[in-house]
């Protein structure tokens, strides 16, 4: 897949990603589970992502590698923001490496279970898919309270639940039609009355009329098209059947049983950052658009509107009690629950692991 750069296609080069996560769900199972990376899982002499250092002082953890889930857009606004700003380094990493993704990469547990990154951007979806094959990994964290997935309509014609659909045309990507399948059934809709269309990425079919309703990500396409003048309205899955959180971060079961503190303090470095952005959504936009995300034709006109609403999914009542990054229990079963509709039948130990992060505010309550 060719990376878009075109000023007529830079705000899809974000889009390809759907396609590009749901391809994750589907491979990365096989890939993470061949047998010479399950070898690497138990491996002493498998390089580490985090490097031999000191065991007390400045630079104690050694280098911290973070493997994003997709090119370093603004979606990772607090990761740049707590480099540019030293907090990892003020908690104990010396270096910070911040790989990227994207449609050519490896999935990114595989980084994680083959040691090239201590954690990864992910989400429960795909992790849960490399978990149910034997990956040695678990969720100790979610950014976004609500996945980013949405209907997206022409606000002339709004819809705004998922009835709404009935007798309508929905645009509905390849890469997204396991999602689709498993919102359908969460719901418990009549999807003989709805006329699902095959579609791109492109949403210009749904200002065309051509379609009724457009699959996408809110922080994506809809900012596009409202910079291009159109006016849009947007019903989140997770708002109406289908509870997932996203932005998820994924680490190896050894880790969180031997380098609980190191952890503690990326948590801490991620908290701060993402806590800056919230404050102040232009910051994060910049640094992506001019420094993290040079050259991938990004504006910051556009990564801002991006950032305020992925902090929207972030802050949620429960996070404002508890703390950024935290899930609580009942959301947890939500997410165990709509996993299965997609054909994941894990339970929630399996998957998540949240005492890390509740120690980390246990431990320091100000971070709140």
């Amino acid at each position: 897949m060719t990376r878009r750069t075109s000023s007529d296609d830079r705000s899809f080069a974000a889009t390809d990603r759907r396609l590009f996560l749901r391809r994750g769900l589907q491979l990365g199972g096989a890939v993470l589970l061949g047998g010479p990376l399950l070898a690497a899982c138990g491996d002493s002499d498998s390089s580490s992502s985090a490097s031999s250092a000191p065991s007390s002082g400045p630079g104690r953890f050694g280098e911290l590698t973070l493997r994003l889930s997709w090119i370093k857009n603004v979606e990772f606004a607090g990761s740049y923001i707590a480099d540019s700003k030293g907090y990892y380094t003020a908690e104990g990493f010396s270096k910070v490496t911040l790989i990227g993704g994207g449609p050519s990469a490896t999935p990114m547990e595989t980084d994680v279970v083959t040691k090239k990154a201590l954690v990864a951007i992910s989400a429960p979806d795909i992790t849960g898919a490399a978990v149910a094959k034997g990956a040695p990994l678990k969720i100790i964290g979610a950014q976004f309270q609500k996945n980013p997935f949405c209907i997206m309509s022409m606000t002339k014609n709004a819809i705004v639940k998922p009835e709404d659909m009935y007798g309508k045309k929905i645009g509905v990507q390849a890469g997204n039609e396991s999602v689709w399948a498993a919102y359908i059934k969460a719901t418990g809709l009549d999807e003989s009355k709805i006329t699902k269309v095959p579609v791109q990425f492109d949403p210009l079919p749904l200002t065309q009329g051509t379609v009724d309703g457009w699959f996408s990500f809110v922080t994506n396409e809809p900012n596009t098209l409202r910079l291009k003048g159109f006016k849009v309205s947007t019903m989140l899955l997770a708002d109406t059947g289908y509870p997932l959180v996203s932005e998820t971060y994924c680490v190896r079961q050894e880790t969180i049983d031997n380098q609980r503190d190191l952890l503690k303090a990326f948590l801490r470095a991620e908290i701060k950052g993402w806590k800056a952005n919230i404050a102040d959504p232009a910051l994060g936009a910049k640094l992506a658009a001019e420094t993290y995300g040079k050259g991938l034709g990004l504006t910051t006109e556009e990564q801002t509107l991006e950032s305020k609403d992925e902090s929207k999914l972030m802050v949620s009542a429960d996070t404002k009690k508890s703390g950024l990054f935290t899930v609580t229990p009942e959301l947890i079963e939500e997410n165990i629950k709509t996993l299965k509709y997609g054909g994941l039948d894990l339970t929630a130990d399996k998957l998540f692991d949240l005492s890390i992060i509740e120690e980390v505010y246990k431990e320091d309550p100000s971070l709140i």
